[in-house]
């Protein structure tokens, strides 16, 4: 079996396409596709996209013989697979609505999971469902119960009898596929994109964020329900006729040092994961790992969360400084599912510049105030600077009441243009609370502009306000992050109401530790350096290792986590409302 390369035949393009068929037609003329590699990291599956093409035509012929309606969805349980690729083209080819699923299941997390599954099937409406084996027991028992979803796995419905009606793939201004957002502060909802928007956004982070050329190589391990995974690693290298090679999350979870070898082995040059991705394969590495790699290829690593702590990043950088891995390849990136996926990006080749501003102003006031050698010695904030916004997005940074903020002034992200989603899926409440009727988004996140340079600092529905103070949760998660006994991305920082109803931050904190003495003094400790930074009290409640609740992608589920501690802390006299009404009393 021969891994993709690049193309030796076929000319590059990145723009002109009509529609994902359009781009896959094109596609297949070359010689390149996708890669797939098992756990420990040998090549297991080879799919051109010639391949892809033909099979995709063929299984459309069997799935339209089911009689389902044009735009009918299709619930795909997105495992790394070249399962996914096939299904989710055949629907674009049979005029079906592809919905990519989440295929990570926690241990312990069975009922939880199959709930999940039914939900999200439910709400789309799918009258078709397919998994991988792996995952069909659960799919089933997901739709058992739901009157008329043809279930099965891409076996079953490829030995269905092929029909002879004509294809008629999607068009440009009908939808191209639902995205589920990840969840972290509600249910997700299905955001809708269409032809254009996706193929428009393809194009700009091909041509403005990536500046993508022919030798380009893709390597991933980001999950396939994800819009990142999904547009970055599936959609990006089709519609440019790249080569990618992917692993799946839970191969990097269990062995992130593979994602290195295969950048070094196959000389990838664009690479993507958030903060956590990185901060784990540098807390995974030995130092003689690091004399096994060639990363000089590697120009454009992608990071992108709602907010960018810079620490991983530098780590990542050290261990591997004798890898070849330039720190100046870092690309902080902006973007979301209603954005099909990417809104900005930072300059190629700067690395991540940090914009240092005055703790006090941007907590008391929202402004985010330089800081300056007038001012040097007050307390400081650090946020990543995400770049620009890509051509056809205009933004606004606007207050509560919707008025247009200067520079440096915090307020809601708001964007228009035409790779912003129609809505969510059959939802128009929730699709008229961020998208008023001249087509703005609101986009939930917190963030200030310099000149044309976007800067994130938190979801809104995150913030956390107390006694007047603006402050953010990862600022006090990153805080617990860096002491003794706190392992890192295993804290959530949030609001809480206190007995008599005032909010104050709680931190809930994963610990391991048993010994009584030694909680009571992390817990004293934390409290202290949270008291120290940011002038408030705090509450602490240690937890057990898994406990943090977390969404399909991986992202701590900050909505969930306080939800499952209000739930524990119900009685107004138990010990964390005592503890509560003193934080709140301390002013």
């Amino acid at each position: 079996m021969q891994r993709t390369d690049i193309n030796r035949s076929l000319d590059y393009r990145s723009s002109g396409f009509r529609n994902l068929v359009d781009a896959l037609e094109y596609a297949a003329e070359g010689e390149t596709g996708i890669n797939f590699y098992d756990g420990r990291g040998s090549l297991e599956h080879v799919l051109t996209y010639r391949g892809l093409r033909k099979e995709a035509i063929t299984l459309a012929r069997r799935l339209v013989g089911l009689g389902c309606g044009r735009g009918s969805r299709v619930a795909i349980v997105a495992e790394t697979d070249p399962m996914f690729h096939k299904m989710f083209f055949a629907c674009q080819y049979a005029g079906y609505l592809p919905v990519a699923l989440p295929a990570g299941v926690q241990l312990g997390a069975h009922d939880a999971y199959v709930t999940q599954l039914r939900r999200m099937i439910e709400s789309c409406g799918a009258e078709i469902a397919v998994a991988p084996d792996s995952h069909l027991g659960f799919l089933r028992e997901a739709a058992e119960a739901l009157p008329g979803v043809h279930i099965g796995s891409l076996e079953d419905f490829s030995r269905l009898p092929e029909s002879d009606a004509p294809l008629e793939p999607l068009q440009a201004d009908e939808p191209a596929y639902l995205q589920y957002t990840s969840g972290s502060t509600r249910f997700p909802r299905g955001v809708e994109i269409t032809q254009a928007s996706v193929m428009n956004n393809l194009r700009e982070i091909a041509e403005h964020g990536l500046q993508l050329r022919q030798d380009d190589r893709f390597v991933s391990w980001l999950p396939l329900y994800h819009d990142m995974g999904l547009v970055g690693f599936v959609l990006l290298p089709m519609a440019t006729q790249l080569a990618v090679d992917l692993l799946s999350p839970r191969t990097f979870a269990m062995r992130p040092r593979l994602w290195l070898k295969l950048i070094s082995e196959n000389r990838g040059t664009i690479a993507s994961s958030p903060p956590f991705g990185y901060a784990l394969c540098a807390k995974r590495l030995r130092p003689s790992d690091t004399e096994k790699y060639d990363l000089s290829s590697w120009r454009a690593a992608c990071v992108g969360a709602e907010r960018i702590h810079a620490k991983s990043l530098q780590d990542f950088a050290r261990a591997l400084a004798n890898t070849g891995f330039d720190a100046k390849a870092f690309l902080p990136c902006y973007g979301m599912a209603e954005c099909a996926l990417a809104v900005s990006f930072a300059p190629l080749g700067e690395g991540v510049f940090i914009d240092r501003v005055s703790k006090a102003r941007i907590t008391d006031d929202l402004v985010a105030e330089p800081l300056t050698d007038d001012n040097r010695q007050e307390g400081a904030l650090e946020f990543v600077d995400c770049g620009e916004v890509m051509p056809s997005y205009e933004v606004a940074i606007r207050d509560a009441n919707g008025n247009d903020l200067p520079d440096r002034h915090c307020g809601h992200i708001c964007l228009r243009g035409p790779s912003v989603m129609s809505g969510y899926f059959q939802n128009p409440e929730a699709t008229a609370e961020v998208l008023s009727a001249d087509k703005w988004l609101d986009t939930g996140d917190i963030g200030y502009r310099v000149g044309k340079r976007l800067v994130i600092t938190a979801r809104s529905k995150d913030v956390i306000i107390v006694h007047g103070r603006n402050i953010w949760p990862q600022d006090l998660e990153n805080l617990a992050d860096g002491l003794p006994g706190v392992r890192l991305g295993n804290v959530v920082a949030f609001s809480a109401p206190a007995p008599c109803g005032e909010d104050v931050a709680v931190l809930v904190v994963e610990c391991r530790e048993q010994e009584i003495s030694k909680r009571l003094a992390l817990s004293t400790h934390l409290e202290g350096a949270v008291r120290a930074h940011f002038g408030v009290n705090a509450y602490i409640d240690l937890v057990a290792p898994g406990t943090l609740p977390r969404t399909s992608s991986g992202k701590l589920a900050r909505a969930k986590t306080k939800q499952d501690f209000l739930v524990r802390a119900p009685v107004t006299d138990s010990p964390w409302n005592i503890k509560l009404a003193k934080a709140e009393a301390f002013g």
